[in-house]
């Protein structure tokens, strides 16, 4: 199993001064990983999104964390590639040039950037970007692969031009796209990429991504495959605070994940901005609570909804002492996943905590599995 940690850059407090410390917190992370043994570290793309992610410029953040660290993979999870976020010669170059320079430890996801705060910044059509998407996707590897490269279709236009800089990992770096829903792996596995599973649905929920991922895989031809090679991988994300103290541990981590479900449901179906979760609050009680109130407005509604909405309220995770989060992680591998992304940088988490967290992760949880 391959371990690493995803970044979103996410804050309570969104004035300059805590940003520019959130920022710089994310980077002292991911060099203590790097030093203490992690596979990987990945970012977010996200605009406009308050609170719930600054992570506006993941290819900058990238670039600067691959020139403190040595051994660290540096994952794009994901560029969003609507043509007016992400131009596909622009990506192509961006990528290729941090794979060069960070010595070919790039790989390279990709997703949609579908809030309607996003698409709209950027005057990007919800109904395009699926489309847009897959294209990009296709091209992207292909212009690494050509001296001179040109693609025409009813969506885009590139006339021949020479792409600098290729990559260093040849033919290219691993391929992922972001999947939370049944089609998106589906279509992970039949283009013959890797699987970020970004949910809180726990491992079970995994397991089932898991599968159907699998399955999607053998489904792979010449004439779906994205890129020249295959990357069958399922990255599952982790939710994870982990101290000597398992309740302080809990306690952190249920209100980080209270902030991360709010933040959600503000941008995504409307609800208000996130607050600090009070101190003396049982956050996990909250988001049951909360999460049972959800699902019966669905019921009520007659809207089917996957674990994608209603796992942000599963209380459940890599939360407590190494014992608890070496049981979790058992039950991750046990579902298949390949990779765990731990997600320590919440809202509202200090970071004595956080760099608690990865440095047991890597010595007292990491080397169970390895």
């Amino acid at each position: 199993m391959k371990f690493s940690m995803i970044f979103e850059a996410q804050m309570v407090d969104p004035s300059p001064a805590n940003e520019q410390q959130v920022l710089h917190e994310c980077v002292e992370q991911a060099v203590l990983g790097d030093k203490l043994g992690f596979d990987g570290v990945w970012a977010v793309e996200h605009h406009c999104l308050t609170q719930y992610a600054h992570m506006s410029a993941p290819e900058t953040f990238l670039a600067f964390v691959a020139g403190k660290t040595t051994n660290v993979r540096i994952g794009h999870g994901v560029v969003c590639l609507p043509f007016k976020m992400n131009h596909p010669i622009k990506v192509a170059e961006r990528v290729a040039m941090l794979d060069v320079l960070s010595n070919g430890r790039v790989n390279f996801g990709v997703g949609k950037g579908g809030t309607e705060t996003e698409a709209g910044a950027f005057d990007v059509e919800i109904a395009e970007i699926d489309a847009q998407l897959e294209t990009s996707f296709r091209m992207i590897p292909e212009m690494w692969a050509s001296d001179v490269y040109s693609f025409e279709n009813e969506l885009i236009r590139v006339p021949e031009r020479s792409i600098h800089p290729k990559p260093m990992q040849t033919p290219h770096p691993p391929l992922f796209l972001a999947c939370t829903r049944e089609a998106t792996l589906n279509q992970a596995g039949e283009w013959g990429v890797g699987a970020l599973c970004l949910g809180f649905g726990g491992p079970d929920d995994v397991a089932q991504k898991n599968k159907v991922y699998r399955e999607a895989i053998k489904r792979r031809t010449p004439e779906t495959q994205v890129g020249a090679v295959a990357t069958d991988r399922l990255a599952a994300l982790c939710p994870a605070i982990v101290l000597d103290d398992g309740v302080e541990a809990r306690a952190i981590g249920h209100r980080g994940q209270r902030f991360f479900t709010e933040s959600i449901n503000h941008f995504y179906q409307g609800g208000p901005p996130p607050g600090a979760p009070p101190e003396d609050e049982d956050a996990a009680e909250y988001l049951k609570n909360q999460g049972e109130e959800f699902v019966a407005y669905l019921h009520e509604e007659k809207i089917e909804a996957g674990t994608e909405a209603t796992g942000l309220y599963n209380p459940n995770h890599a939360y407590g002492t190494v014992e608890d989060a070496i049981g979790y992680v058992e039950r991750l591998k046990d579902a298949g996943a390949d990779e765990v992304m731990f997600l320590v940088q919440m809202g509202g988490v200090p970071q004595k905590a956080a760099l608690r967290t990865i440095e047991l992760l890597a010595t007292e949880v990491i080397p169970r599995f390895r």
